[in-house]
């Protein structure tokens, strides 16, 4: 990098907790100084893709997204592989789901480093979080910890990885949106794991995100609308 710069680059998925933080950004450095982010990885479900487009519009910030499918090729989650279905239960071996794709976030965020790097842009924003995080170990602070300082000496560079819902619980993580004022934008989010809109209701993320609106006594504007 170049010089100095608050300006700030979301991660963005189109899913609730990466909406969330695009506002928790917007909030934090200014809407002129925030761009988006999204990677088209060879994911099932491409709704995911467009929903994000939707919401940087709405939000007014810029949207790229980078074209890496290699997971698809990799395979073996229930993501990216067709015909593999989301499973409720974790691999009895590992102890993970098999929504897990090894190495997504810290591609992503590497990759999304890079892009930063070539901009000028100091803050990368991302809505990981260990709290409700199915069990995923890159959605720890630790992972999280090591890649900055990874990426920081890598590029030799003072890129600043910022993980807003880390510690906060799905319930919070509502609350946040209505604080931030995200909830008119959750009914254009994406959750589900098997792709469906309106949501399934039974895999994973839609129990967890039903949960969450559930506690903070809120409507889910995406089921509202469905």
């Amino acid at each position: 990098m170049t010089g100095e710069s608050e300006q700030a680059l979301v991660l963005l998925s189109g899913g609730q907790d990466s909406s969330t933080c695009l506002y928790w950004a917007i909030e934090h450095f200014g809407r002129d100084a925030v761009s988006a982010i999204g990677f088209d990885y060879g994911q099932k479900h491409s709704i995911e893709l467009t929903c994000a487009r939707t919401i940087a519009a709405r939000a007014g910030v810029a949207y790229t997204c980078l074209p890496i499918n290699t997971f698809a090729a990799l395979g073996g989650d229930a993501l990216t592989e067709e015909g593999v279905a989301v499973e409720q239960e974790p691999d009895a071996e590992t102890g993970l789901p098999n929504t897990f794709v090894p190495g997504r976030n810290l591609i992503f965020l590497t990759y999304a480093a890079a892009f930063a790097y070539q901009r000028d842009i100091a803050h990368l924003v991302t809505g990981v979080s260990q709290t409700d995080y199915s069990g995923y170990p890159d959605c720890r602070q630790a992972t999280i910890d090591s890649l900055q300082q990874t990426i920081q000496l890598g590029m030799e560079s003072d890129i600043e990885i910022h993980t807003p819902l880390m510690r906060l619980s799905k319930k919070e993580t509502v609350e946040l949106a209505r604080d931030l004022g995200a909830l008119e934008v959750m009914a254009d989010t994406h959750t589900c794991y098997n792709g469906s809109r309106p949501p399934c209701g039974a895999c994973s993320a839609c129990q967890l995100r039903a949960q969450g609106f559930a506690e903070a006594g809120i409507e889910d504007p995406l089921i509202a609308h469905a």
